[in-house]
């Protein structure tokens, strides 16, 4: 199998992006020249890699099979480009990177100037989205997650923890008035999460108390199964939300938002991991982009968002 190894690339993102056309622009190249090296590299193999119609495209079996294969090998020559230049030339490519869409709009969003000025030959692809990726199929190099994985072929780095505390905007204290007690938030408008019940089961400070006297089960007056959307729930006065203060810190900085009953319900630390598949975890454009997010977090939970790393 005589194989060109830029159209396995090429292969390699048609499949992650889903369409000729989106390959061919990230190259800059007519479409035509794609689909030339699609139907060579089909040749090569002597199979059908993708099914094409008027609905999109899709990965045949044997596509499927030849995909997984084309990126153990994008991975090795990734580090033996690596080994061989990337100590004079600093780490390059496209990372794709997986987290919900809160993270990517208030964490990494804002960290990337800082990042592509430190490597300036890196490229991000976020893939924001609250679901679990599979991040072996969906071509995934790192997933920003909470809670450890479970899979033997994924590896996990600690980046940084977060706890989470009630808040509301000026507009709803205003009109509903301001808790002052866990009692009384009985009488408010409290925001749940219908995907994560367990998010709905607020610990107060438990001061000797029952088990059963230190938790508010909050059942909700909206829900939502978005963190993003509950973000903006409480912004826009809707109601009292349990929010991750490493978000919710520079909106109260901005006045956007109130801390509602500080001191009175317990935050623990929940620790936030970046998540690799085995083979990829050694890449340097993997071990760059999560070291400096090391730095961005631990700095976020010190200073606003708007905040900068310098530039090493």
């Amino acid at each position: 199998m005589q194989l060109q190894l830029d159209d396995v690339a090429l292969f390699s993102r048609i499949a992650e992006l889903g369409t000729l056309s989106a390959a061919a622009r990230e190259r800059d190249v007519p479409v035509s020249q794609v689909t030339r090296a699609l139907v060579r590299l089909e040749a090569a193999c002597g199979v059908r890699l993708l099914h094409r119609s008027t609905h999109g495209l899709s990965l045949t079996d044997e596509g499927d099979t030849f995909l997984a294969y084309a990126r153990r090998l994008l991975d090795t020559t990734d580090e033996l480009s690596a080994e061989l230049t990337g100590k004079l030339d600093g780490p390059s490519g496209w990372v794709r990177v997986s987290m919900s869409p809160i993270l990517a709009q208030m964490v990494i969003a804002p960290s990337l100037n800082g990042l592509y000025q430190r490597y300036p030959q890196l490229h991000i692809d976020l893939a924001a989205d609250d679901r679990m990726a599979d991040m072996a199929r969906e071509g995934i190099d790192i997933a920003i997650r909470t809670g450890t994985p479970a899979s033997e072929t994924l590896v996990a780095r600690q980046i940084g923890d977060y706890s989470r505390s009630l808040y509301a905007s000026p507009a709803y204290l205003a009109r509903c008035g301001t808790p002052q007690h866990p009692d009384d938030l009985q009488h408010h408008h409290l925001l749940a999460n219908s995907a994560n019940l367990l998010l709905n089961r607020w610990p107060l400070q438990s001061d000797g108390k029952p088990k059963d006297q230190v938790e508010l089960v909050v059942p909700g007056h909206t829900r939502t199964d978005n963190s993003a959307v509950m973000m903006s729930l409480v912004q826009h006065g809707v109601g009292i939300g349990r929010l991750m203060d490493l978000l919710a810190r520079p909106l109260v900085t901005s006045g956007a938002l109130v801390p509602v009953l500080p001191g009175q319900f317990a935050n623990p630390r929940v620790p936030v991991y970046a998540v690799m598949l085995q083979e990829r975890q050694r890449l340097p454009k993997i071990r760059a982009c999560i070291d400096y997010w090391v730095e961005w977090l631990a700095q976020m939970s010190r200073a606003p968002v708007s905040s900068s790393i310098s530039r090493s």
